[in-house]
């Protein structure tokens, strides 16, 4: 049985920091891409940051809006992934999801429960 864990979330000042962390089980780290979605109110979810293995080193993407700011990584023995954002904005105030999805799985079948990040001016 496949499940993600999300902790981490808070409230915090703009500019502040925090770290999201996402804990697998039940899929080998080495075989899924991990991403963070996040889902603001009254808003679509959006594709926040992703990582996966292709062998020799991690790949990652990140949205535009979050590119410099947030950083996504992974602890294969720990099957965990990271969230590490610095100079948060109101803007990025959302529930944050971490979603998985196997190789050659298009989308993503597995999803966390969210943790929510607030961000005061």
């Amino acid at each position: 049985q496949v499940q993600l864990a999300e902790s981490g979330g808070g409230s915090v000042q703009a500019g502040d920091s925090l770290r999201l962390s996402c804990a697998a089980s039940g899929l080998p780290s080495s075989t899924y891409t991990t991403a963070w979605f996040r889902q603001a109110p009254g808003k679509e979810r959006e594709f926040v940051a992703s990582i996966r293995w292709t062998g020799t080193t991690f790949h990652t993407a990140y949205a535009s809006s979050v590119e410099g700011r947030f950083t996504i990584s992974r602890d294969t023995a720990k099957n965990t992934v990271y969230l590490q954002q610095n100079s948060l904005k109101p803007d990025d105030t959302a529930v944050y999801y971490c979603a998985a999805s196997p190789r050659g799985i298009t989308g993503y079948p597995y999803w966390g429960q969210g943790t929510q990040v607030t961000v005061s001016s």
